[in-house]
């Protein structure tokens, strides 16, 4: 009897802690759209603005470069970040971030990559003190290289998050 009854508690635990698990998780993504990695939501997108469209000024701010297989924001890049930051705290406009790889691995691994720079240097201009609301993302994977070449030269090139103010 007292076997049954503490395998009756330890499952009785199980299934509460279990309970408590998913809940949790619905609670974090409770009402976030968007943005899962850092749960600082998206604003709406802007009607019409398209990364590569004529509402969009792209080539205002030099390109984030990345490490092979890395979305973390290098000190290097910091100083990039900040004039964009300058730039966005004093303006009206809306920013897409693009996210861009090198053409190694697989089309759903690029474009994940690629989403996880773009939403990194999101996050860090929203430490820098960019309204979240005014910052979109996107991810573009392995296509549209900046270089097309093959080799470490052109791998790093295409190892970026591009900036595009909509105009």
């Amino acid at each position: 009897m007292r076997k049954f009854s503490f395998h009756i508690a330890l499952v009785t635990a199980l299934g509460v802690s279990l309970t408590a698990c998913s809940n949790k998780k619905g609670d974090l993504y409770a009402g976030v759209d968007g943005d899962y990695v850092t749960g600082t939501p998206l604003g709406d997108r802007v009607e019409g603005a398209n990364f590569f469209g004529s509402s969009v000024q792209r080539g205002k701010f030099p390109p984030i470069q990345f490490a092979y297989d890395s979305y973390e924001v290098s000190g290097d890049e910091l100083p990039t970040v900040q004039t964009v930051a300058s730039a966005m705290k004093g303006s009206a406009s809306n920013l897409i971030i693009a996210g861009f790889t090198d053409d190694r691995g697989t089309d759903e691994y690029n474009r994940g990559l690629g989403e996880r720079r773009a939403q990194s240097v999101r996050q860090a201009l929203i430490q820098s003190g960019v309204r979240g609301d005014k910052i979109q993302t996107v991810s573009f994977g392995k296509e549209m290289p900046a270089d097309p070449g093959s080799g470490e030269s052109a791998w790093a090139k295409n190892r970026r998050a591009e900036f595009g103010v909509v105009k």
